[in-house]
């Protein structure tokens, strides 16, 4: 989102997606995520899976 220059309200807005929830996926404390939401996320975003996640040892 920062790369596109995005602010999380606008895309909660846009998306439904509460902004709190986005706010953690955005600073990396998230500890689970719906896959209804991940699939938002892309579309609205127009990326794939890998470009949103990465694995992290």
């Amino acid at each position: 989102m920062a790369r596109l220059f995005l602010n999380l309200a606008g895309v909660a807005r846009e998306t439904g997606i509460n902004k709190n929830t986005l706010h953690r996926l955005y600073n990396e404390t998230a500890t689970r995520v719906e896959l209804d939401m991940i699939e938002t996320l892309c579309r609205y975003l127009n990326v794939d899976v890998g470009e949103l996640l990465e694995i992290q040892d």
